[in-house]
């Protein structure tokens, strides 16, 4: 017997996929890579034992171009990318770097240290970190 291993995808980026590979072959380009497509950064997320920790990957960007807000329980996340296609006289055969406004919001425990939150630009990667609440670090119960 062979045992198959799927992983369950969304039905409508695997339709975009594909007639966007029937767009490709037809008219040799990629026709959604276009200037007003909104993109979103990938994210990592993590807890340790006494905070949570949020890494964005942000290439091509400065620490000026993003913003972080917290509000009603949400961390949002935004900024922009801009364009570097401005000279009207290259020829671009395909387009594949997103640029453009982007946003990710993440909603926070009630159980976190709001004004401690921090945040650190490095070599295109966001990091915040959000400290636990004392009242939800682990504590070891002892017996007696």
């Amino acid at each position: 017997m062979t045992l198959m291993v799927r992983k369950p995808q969304n039905r409508v980026a695997h339709m975009r996929d594909g007639f966007g590979r029937m767009f490709d072959e037809f008219f040799n380009m990629t026709p959604w890579a276009e200037e007003d497509f909104n993109w979103a950064p990938r994210a990592d997320i993590h807890e340790t034992e006494n905070e949570y920790l949020v890494q964005l990957d942000l290439p091509g960007l400065e620490k000026k171009d993003v913003k972080i807000k917290l509000e009603d329980g949400y961390l949002t996340v935004s900024g922009e990318r801009k364009s570097e296609q401005d000279v009207e006289d290259d020829k671009y055969h395909r387009v594949e770097r997103f640029h453009g406004t982007f946003s990710r919001s993440f909603r926070l425990y009630k159980n976190v240290e709001q004004a401690k939150i921090k945040a650190a630009f490095k070599n295109g990667e966001l990091e915040i970190r959000i400290p636990k609440a004392e009242e939800v670090k682990p504590k070891e119960i002892e017996i007696e």
